[in-house]
């Protein structure tokens, strides 16, 4: 089914009122932050075959932090990015994209040693019509030292970044909720985006919430980990239907993808499986 979903009945009113009230529409297609550089040894490396083996997912096998609680002051120095496997599939991801969308790939699209905080946090995003992040989402306690829902970004300490006071190399909710956004879709290709807690308690909340709040119309977020292969396949086939059928419904947009999805085969897996197409949902204005 073609499903969006809402964190409360009245939500679709006032989104659409809020819309109403805004200027223009976002004149750029698209704008991509994926696959951050975590550490010297993990950059860069091959992208995957589409019919891999064995499933890759996009979330860690971390046990939750210790109690022992880090002081606020300690954070950047407490993250340890070796703990983070590379997604090379998230910059082949992003680049079909843009290139569906039509998108400036070359200033438009973040990558490695691009994928910042910095860039996220400082870059206009108000005249993007699409922004995506595909990298590790992560939820409190996942990873030692960090306390809210995050996105992963490049580690500061191969950046430049890791002298500049506030940066961690994560894009936290906190931070999410100071950016303003003029975007048809925010797009969250990572684990768990949907929830804070990893348990999807709630209809959306943690990092989908703070963009929802940043002014997006719609999100495409995450109920549980994501196999990174399927996850390219669905969202650039999303985007790319999309381009063709420009006045489609998203809801729509997904439902096809998601449909064209269950018809492939992953190595000795298919990807009709929900584990590989169900994570994905729309939330906000899916028409």
């Amino acid at each position: 089914m073609a499903i969006s979903q809402l964190p409360a009945a009245l939500a679709l009113p006032v989104l659409r009122q809020r819309d109403a009230g805004r200027a223009s529409r976002a004149s750029k297609p698209f704008i991509g932050f994926g696959d951050p550089l975590f550490s010297q040894d993990a950059a860069p490396a091959p992208t995957r075959a589409a019919s891999p083996g064995q499933p890759q997912y996009r979330n860690l096998a971390i046990k939750p932090a210790a109690a022992a609680a880090v002081s606020q002051a300690n954070v950047a120095s407490a993250l340890d990015f070796s703990l983070l496997s590379p997604l090379p599939d998230t910059a082949e991801e992003i680049r079909q994209v843009a290139q569906a969308l039509r998108a400036d790939a070359g200033q438009d699209t973040y990558l490695q040693q691009r994928a910042t905080e910095t860039n996220a946090r400082q870059t206009d995003l108000r005249p993007y019509r699409v922004v995506m992040f595909a990298t590790h989402g992560l939820v409190p306690g996942e990873m030692p030292g960090l306390y809210q829902p995050a996105l992963a970004l490049s580690n500061p300490g191969l950046t430049g970044e890791a002298a500049a006071p506030g940066l961690d190399g994560m894009l936290t909710m906190e931070e999410i909720l100071t950016l303003k956004l003029n975007a048809d879709w925010v797009v969250l290709s990572a684990c768990n985006t949907a929830s804070s807690s990893g348990k999807g308690s709630e209809a959306v909340s943690g990092l989908g919430r703070a963009f929802f709040y940043a002014g997006a119309r719609a999100l495409l977020v995450t109920h549980w980990p994501v196999e990174t292969v399927s996850a390219r396949l669905l969202t650039t086939d999303t985007f790319r239907r999309q381009a063709e059928e420009p006045n489609t419904a998203r809801a729509i947009l997904l439902q096809q993808a998601a449909l064209g999805l269950m018809q492939q085969q992953g190595g000795q897996y298919s990807y009709a499986h929900p584990m590989f197409w169900a994570p994905y949902v729309i939330v906000g204005d899916g028409g």
